[in-house]
């Protein structure tokens, strides 16, 4: 699942027009991002109360297997470490 500070008709918006499969959800009032660490909250940034580009894997007992937060959002992760690192915790 992926969760973005985006407005929910956006995210509605966004699966509708790329056939995305996974479920995405909003946290729009930023209450669970601060939580992982995933949104800036430097009050100076200009990118104040943006979320990060973060990586989580969350086993079936509940516990975070794998965490990478990126500092910047732009920065996307190669899709071969996310692969490995979900083969590495299962």
């Amino acid at each position: 699942m992926g969760v973005s500070t985006d407005y929910i008709g956006t995210l509605e918006a966004f699966t509708k027009q790329n056939g995305t499969k996974h479920l995405l959800l909003s946290d729009f009032r930023r209450t669970a991002l601060p939580a992982f660490d995933a949104i800036n909250t430097d009050e100076k940034s200009p990118v104040f109360r943006y979320s990060k580009r973060a990586y989580f894997i969350i086993g079936k007992d509940g516990i975070i297997k794998y965490m990478k937060i990126q500092p910047n959002a732009l920065d996307l992760l190669d899709p071969q470490e996310i692969l490995t690192a979900l083969k590495s915790v299962s």
